[in-house]
């Protein structure tokens, strides 16, 4: 990357931004958004066509064809201040549909370790979105989206749930977890016990950020999410039913992309 425009605008002549290094040209209108860079790699590998497009820090982004769908994939890293960043960076790329994929930490019973959560909305537990709007203003999903992540885990026959996940700046505290040495809370361990009753069906920390961005900004957003955990069983099942979250994702983009041209964006 040459020089950039100034600190305000941090990008290049050409466009090209300073996190993700990504001009635009470079990324199709729907672009899926794991955490991890190597869950980057494993989502374009089920496509027919993927080029590496840009790799720096966390973020690590592709572009490709699956069954002729347009598509991109960027990692976000964890957490909201991360995700952030990537969302603004993608829009000013060309970004026009974004859905988180990613796991989840399920905190009601009949959530499995394998199953799928498909967010309607997010409880904003995280700080990043308080720097757009007041903690009022709602982080909900794109209803589009939802019906279309909705329809591929139909399709493929995977089990799935859908409803309100609870997004968290903390793995540990902020998720009713034990810190170094066992140190907790009052407000930690009443987290998980509060958000039962008010229904919330998992814990993640990136969706409730790029739902409030997308109320924002105006473009569709969904999150389609793999229950690697559960809090009330104490079952961890690493990656369970992460290939099932990715495939969802893929078909649902099939099913967005011709939203897109519909609509003739």
């Amino acid at each position: 990357m040459g020089s950039l425009k100034s600190a305000a605008v941090p990008a290049d002549s050409a466009g090209r931004q300073y996190h993700i290094g990504v001009a635009p040209g470079e990324i199709a209108p729907i672009v899926l958004l794991p955490g991890d860079p190597a869950r980057a790699d494993y989502i374009s590998s089920q496509w027919d066509k993927r080029q590496l497009v840009a790799s720096h820090r966390e973020y690590k982004t592709y572009t490709g064809l699956y069954k002729e769908t347009p598509i991109s994939v960027t990692s976000t890293g964890i957490g909201a201040p991360s995700t952030a960043i990537a969302v603004e960076e993608l829009l000013k790329t060309g970004a026009k549909i974004m859905i988180r994929v990613g796991t989840c930490g399920a905190i009601q019973p009949e959530i499995k370790p394998g199953d799928l959560v498909i967010a309607t909305g997010s409880v904003r537990m995280e700080g990043t979105s308080r720097q757009y709007a007041p903690i009022e203003y709602p982080a909900i999903a794109d209803y589009r989206v939802v019906q279309a992540l909705i329809d591929a885990a139909e399709t493929l026959g995977y089990r799935y749930h859908v409803g309100v996940v609870a997004s968290t700046d903390s793995f540990y505290l902020g998720q009713g977890r034990p810190g170094f040495k066992g140190y907790m809370t009052e407000e930690a361990s009443m987290i998980i016990p509060r958000l039962q009753v008010l229904g919330v069906k998992a814990f993640e920390m990136e969706s409730s950020l790029l739902f409030t961005l997308s109320g924002i900004y105006g473009f569709p957003s969904g999150c389609v999410c793999a229950a690697v955990a559960n809090r009330v069983t104490d079952e961890f099942i690493v990656d369970a039913g992460v290939g099932y979250a990715v495939r969802v994702a893929n078909e649902a983009s099939r099913t967005l992309y011709s939203l897109l041209k519909r609509e003739g964006a």
